[in-house]
């Protein structure tokens, strides 16, 4: 079992948190002008090889966050070095989660009563460390294929919104897809792998299982 780190837009984290996500799709960089793997992979759906992990391998979710004021001025390499030194067996501090402003140990055993905790500095999810991270996923499944090939069901476990439980009624598969792919755009488009380009890729189906780091 490999552990590899995955980074998720805000909306996409919450999506994670409230379980209307449990698909991921990632440009497979590695394909990209292989128009002969469309009948290759056609038959062989189920591949090995992906850099993201194998079904049983975990990714630990990176998303933007923010520590106490008091560590502005390290980064978090240096935040666990100074954890180390003070006597902790591994690297932590007081975490806050941008996406829904959930705390982790923001009042710590030990702050004196009545002590202000500021928030620090906002930080980018790729800055993120394990050990600050709160969400960890186990792959279940692994397959290649074309963006455009994704499906209505799929759609919905990429975190996309039922429609049918929408106040607007649009159409439950095009609108639904539509969605999807204004989300793709929106994160893909401007590094050349829209939804038009029909890249391939890697479709990573898993579920969050409970992983956090021990101090």
């Amino acid at each position: 079992m490999k552990e590899r780190p995955i980074l998720f837009s805000g909306p996409m984290v919450r999506a994670i948190l409230e379980g209307r996500k449990t698909q991921t799709r990632r440009v497979a960089k590695e394909f990209a002008g292989r128009d002969d793997l469309d009948a290759i992979l056609g038959r062989f759906p189920n591949q090995r090889g992906c850099p993201h992990g194998e079904p049983g391998d975990r990714l630990w979710v990176r998303e933007a966050f923010r520590l106490t004021s008091d560590f502005d001025g390290d980064n978090p390499t240096r935040v666990g070095e100074r954890c180390l030194d003070a006597g902790y067996r591994a690297p932590w501090a007081p975490v806050r989660y941008e996406v829904d402003g959930a705390e982790r140990d923001w009042r710590w055993v030990g702050t004196p009563p009545g002590h202000e905790v500021t928030a620090g500095r906002a930080r980018a999810s790729m800055h993120m460390p394990r050990w600050a991270s709160r969400i960890t996923l186990e792959i279940t499944r692994v397959r290649a294929e074309r963006l455009q090939t994704i499906s209505w069901d799929d759609a919905i476990a990429e975190g996309i919104k039922d429609p049918r439980r929408a106040a607007v009624r649009i159409d439950p598969i095009d609108g639904t897809v539509a969605q999807f792919r204004q989300l793709w755009d929106s994160l893909n488009a401007a590094r050349g792998h829209g939804w038009d380009a029909n890249p391939w890729v890697w479709v990573i189906e898993f579920r969050r299982i409970d992983g956090p780091e021990k101090r």
